[in-house]
């Protein structure tokens, strides 16, 4: 089965031909799949509608930690999962990926991560939306009177996407019993 065309699209680097081919070949019935074997081809494949990237760290050409350090400074916006065979230290303290797979990696491993990093994604994006929302809401409470916003179908649309926005999100904090449990496994 193939990927719908609205499917996003993941790039899995790796300079072992055969891991990034094995990889790919587990998701690409999901996503759109994109394959590059080292770190300076990576760079020439990634661009704003990559979702998320899966990166191996030791690459002869260009390492993962130079592409993740020029994936960030070109602010794409994708989510970096570093899948390698190296053990983290504490050199990985201050590298801004978003998971860290060890290999080897399982299908369902890599497709469970991926659609956590696909929803991560998608509560920053309606986070971002509430705030800015909220934000200019509360700007105009504050500088016109409240029959001039009752009566401004703009203001009212944005109240309405505010009111549910805020209840996406509740929801979203709802589907976690104990929150500190729900994110344990990330610490």
């Amino acid at each position: 089965m193939a990927p719908s065309s609205s499917a996003p699209t993941v790039l899995v680097v790796d300079d072992e031909q055969a891991v990034a081919d094995a990889y790919a070949l587990q998701i690409e019935s999901e996503y759109e799949t994109r394959v590059a074997y080292g770190g300076k081809e990576a760079l020439e494949k990634i661009d704003e509608s990559v979702a998320i990237v899966l990166l191996d760290r030791r690459m002869p050409d260009l390492s993962g930690d130079e592409v993740l350090a020029e994936i960030r400074e070109r602010e794409l916006g994708c989510r970096v999962v570093m899948v390698t065979a190296v053990d983290p230290d504490f050199d990985i303290v201050d590298m801004p990926f978003d998971s860290y797979l060890k290999k080897p990696v399982k299908r369902a491993e890599l497709l469970g991560e991926i659609e956590r990093q696909l929803s991560v994604d998608s509560y920053d994006d309606q986070f971002d939306e509430f705030l800015e929302l909220s934000t200019k809401l509360e700007l105009l409470r504050e500088e016109k009177p409240a029959q001039e916003l009752q009566s401004d179908d703009d203001v009212q649309a944005m109240e309405s996407r505010v009111g549910e926005l805020k209840s996406q999100l509740d929801e979203t904090v709802a589907d976690f019993d104990d929150p500190a449990q729900a994110f344990s496994d990330l610490v």
